[in-house]
């Protein structure tokens, strides 16, 4: 990994508007929480697990990762700026890993902070049970998966947002609800899974989809994969340039 490639991405994140978008997603969940803390309570449990999974791994999650993931590189090859990185004797998966480190890092540090705050809030009066503990150790896992599939998408094609958008929502909001064999295929019930291995809770409670052991192993495979199939079209699109 570059550590200047590293150093810039982070201020460039820093000094952008996205930033205070990022800090306006990590609230969400937090003022959701307390909310839902006002209200009456029949199983702290499953209300607060399905919170974490329907608001945290659904939208927050996706949607933080989305934003950093395609602009720490998508940017950059936009305007035309991504010449000067590329210029410098550098090897494209140093630059990779600094634009995928640096987005995954700013990720973390605003949605699992959230994830756990949300998640004690409300389970406040009750045992935690291993919800938190699950749901935080599972969104890390996702903001690794996810960040790397969007930073591959930046380098891809010109509508990374946009295809991302379609992956979050279409895909893993739509299509993996009704047909349950494209679970393997969604990062979203890769972190359930993990949640629910971690979690002591009872079936009733909360119960993924997909096993612990496999969301792992899978959300491993994808987050590497990307990576890879991005260091490559990084070559490439030097090479389209050079010619």
């Amino acid at each position: 990994m570059n550590a200047t490639v590293f150093t810039l991405t982070l201020r460039q994140f820093a000094g952008q508007r996205r930033s205070l978008l990022m800090f306006g997603l990590a609230l969400v969940p937090v003022a959701l929480a307390i909310i839902y803390r006002l209200g009456e309570h029949l199983n702290q449990h499953e209300e607060t697990a399905s919170f974490l999974a329907d608001v945290v791994v659904t939208a927050i999650l996706p949607l933080a990762c989305l934003i950093l993931g395609t602009s720490a590189l998508g940017s950059e090859i936009e305007d035309g700026t991504v010449v000067y990185i590329l210029a410098k004797p550098v090897p494209r998966r140093h630059i990779i890993a600094a634009k995928f480190a640096a987005s995954a890092l700013i990720s973390a540090a605003f949605v699992v902070p959230a994830t756990a705050v949300s998640g004690l809030i409300g389970l406040q009066g009750v045992s935690e049970e291993g919800i938190v503990t699950g749901f935080v150790i599972a969104t890390l896992v996702g903001v690794f998966a996810y960040t790397a599939v969007f930073i591959l998408l930046s380098v891809a094609t010109s509508r990374a947002l946009l295809f991302g958008l379609a992956y979050v929502f279409i895909w893993e909001g739509l299509i993996t609800e009704l047909f349950s064999g494209t679970r393997y295929l969604s990062i979203r019930q890769y972190c359930l899974g993990i949640a629910d291995l971690i979690s002591t809770v009872s079936e009733g409670d909360f119960e993924a989809n997909l096993g612990g052991v496999e969301g792992l192993v899978l959300a491993t495979v994808v987050a590497a994969a990307a990576l890879v199939l991005a260091v490559r079209r990084l070559e490439a699109f030097e090479l389209t340039g050079t010619d």
